[in-house]
């Protein structure tokens, strides 16, 4: 692994989804691990589950340049896009939840089991908690191996911050990162949004940021 300070990540730009700039730790390893082990699953189903910008597209985009495939946003899928995927063996489903066509999707389901193919499926929260009105929709969830990404930890946290920094040309003292760590939600979408808060202040107050900005964002 990379001194942090010389990764400035581009982990979750969506112009850079190569694998040397997915930043590596406890939140997302064992998906990381089980990705560089394909085919060799204990279920052709795959669903990973975490919130927005926890890094479910970079880890989705990594795999299929390993390994080929085809991705479709589940609310946009189609009946043609059926017949796409005869040739495809690892079909992705980026972003479900109940905001989708469920016959279709129930029907997607079935292709890729008797096809004994490979579907990986991002969403939010497990599958087996979106409520899905078709009961066969809901019964086919079960069938699926469920991995979290979980909530940041400090190393991981420090790296975002200095990714969202880096995107908006911040430098900030290594204490000051510390002292945001310390009191900052563990959440990907709270640190994106936490960032863009104290460069908004410190734009209309006309100064750098400092200690006294960084509290008051906080509620210190």
């Amino acid at each position: 692994m990379r001194e942090l300070n010389q990764q400035l990540i581009k982990l979750y730009d969506d112009k850079n989804f190569k694998e040397e700039d997915f930043y590596i730790s406890k939140s997302n390893k064992h998906i990381y691990n089980l990705f560089s082990r394909w085919p060799k699953w204990e279920k052709n189903f795959l669903n990973i589950h975490g919130e927005t910008f926890s890094g479910k597209t970079h880890l989705i985009n990594i795999f299929l340049k390993k390994f080929k495939g085809i991705k479709f946003e589940a609310s946009l899928i189609k009946n043609e896009n059926l017949n796409e995927i005869k040739i495809y063996q690892n079909i992705v489903l980026e972003n479900l939840d109940e905001n989708i066509d469920e016959k279709l999707i129930f029907t997607l389901f079935n292709i890729i089991e008797q096809d004994n193919k490979y579907l990986i499926v991002t969403s939010k929260k497990p599958i087996v908690s979106i409520n899905f009105r078709l009961e066969d929709l809901k019964s086919r969830t079960k069938i699926f191996l469920l991995q979290s990404i979980e909530n940041p930890d400090d190393e991981l946290m420090y790296a975002l911050i200095l990714k969202n920094l880096s995107d908006r040309q911040i430098s900030l003292d290594k204490k000051l990162i510390n002292y945001i760590i310390k009191r900052i939600d563990r959440s990907y979408s709270k640190i994106s949004d936490f960032i863009y808060k104290i460069d908004e202040m410190s734009l209309k107050k006309k100064k750098s940021i400092d200690l006294k900005i960084i509290k008051d964002v906080l509620g210190d």
